[in-house]
């Protein structure tokens, strides 16, 4: 629209205010400037840009410069200044109300294909408008730091534009939500996700990236982003301190999960006689996971403990009088290493499983 002319109908009243204006030397009317900014309004919603609408009023000002400085003189120049602004004013207005209202619509996009809410043909319309073609597969990556960001905060514009001077014009949606930064990708340009998570890790400073596996489809969208919800839930249970997470590398969990009562029986099981110990159980199970942690090595575990090797050797031999079960035997270590990520994953034993 910049480039065709600005139609009189935007300029009504214009000449005839700045000669009224000119002529008694009075000040503009809190009505004409009104009308003024009414007319820029008008031009901003009919998509003409504001250097366009400038230029024309300049220019129908130079047209009538002789009438007007003869009645204001270097006044005459103040009052052209004053209308001009009132107009882009204006002008400005109509474009920030504009940009709320499409702010608005975006929100409500992500919110349903993030959560799957709405028809999932209708959802797929709306999607190409934000650059996303949902018959192709999408992965999910959401970046989660020491404290919220939202769209408007700085490292999020960080982030953008390092993700779009990289990548250009591809079909990628960043986004924020419940505190999170999200990227939305096609499910074969990994190289999108992992510079993402490269970025959002740095302006976190020192948070969390998790990445969902590729899936077609909208439906495809929300489970992907629940697979990277789900992994920054378990780094947390697990204390698992990698920076950038892919779901596909923690598949196991879900699946010791899926029959919490049958885990839960397993731990209490397994781990339950630990309960007796003096100190409780908690000391005994950090043992067992730093001991698994390290590959079975207990000088190792011992280190990141801060205990003797001695010490270390005790807790082990407590472990396996208490509960039967013999931390260096290979067929005992898999129950005790299964009922430790159980007991992790669970929050026991300070939460009821």
């Amino acid at each position: 629209m910049t480039g065709r002319k600005v139609p009189d109908e935007y300029l009504e009243g214009y000449v005839q205010i700045l000669t009224d204006v000119c002529a008694t030397g009075r000040r503009f009317t809190r009505d004409e400037l009104e009308s003024l900014r009414t007319q820029g309004e008008r031009a901003a919603e009919a998509g003409f840009g504001v250097r366009a609408v400038v230029r024309r009023h300049l220019a129908v000002a130079r047209e009538n410069w002789p009438v007007l400085y003869a009645s204001a003189g270097e006044a005459a120049l103040a009052a052209v200044e004053q209308a001009i602004d009132a107009f882009a004013e204006g002008h400005e207005r109509a474009q920030q109300l504009a940009v709320r209202q499409e702010e608005a619509v975006r929100r409500e996009f992500i919110d349903d294909l993030l959560y799957g809410r709405s028809d999932l043909g209708r959802l797929s319309e709306r999607a190409e408008r934000f650059g996303l073609l949902l018959s192709r597969a999408h992965a999910v990556a959401v970046a989660q730091g020491g404290k919220p960001v939202e769209e408007t905060d700085p490292a999020t514009r960080q982030v953008e534009r390092a993700v779009v001077s990289r990548f250009g014009e591809r079909r990628i949606l960043l986004t924020t939500k419940d505190g999170r930064l999200v990227c939305i990708a096609p499910g074969d340009q990994d190289d999108v996700l992992t510079f993402f998570a490269k970025q959002a890790y740095a302006v976190t400073e020192g948070g969390r990236v998790a990445i969902g596996r590729p899936h077609p489809g909208a439906g495809g969208v929300v489970h992907s982003y629940e697979e990277a919800l789900n992994a920054l839930d378990l780094a947390d249970r697990l204390q698992i301190n990698e920076p950038v997470l892919r779901a596909a590398d923690l598949l196991v969990y879900p699946v010791l999960t899926r029959d919490r009562q049958a885990m839960a029986d397993l731990v209490d099981n397994t781990l339950g006689p630990l309960l007796s110990a003096r100190g409780g159980a908690r000391p005994l199970v950090e043992t067992l996971t730093a001991y698994f942690d390290s590959g079975c090595v207990a000088a190792e575990a011992a280190r990141r403990l801060s205990l003797s090797v001695r010490a270390f050797t005790y807790r082990l031999e407590r472990i396996h009088k208490l509960t039967g079960a013999d931390p260096g035997d290979p067929v005992h270590r898999y129950t005790l290493q299964t009922a430790v990520i159980g007991a992790r994953l669970l929050g026991w034993p300070d939460d009821d499983v």
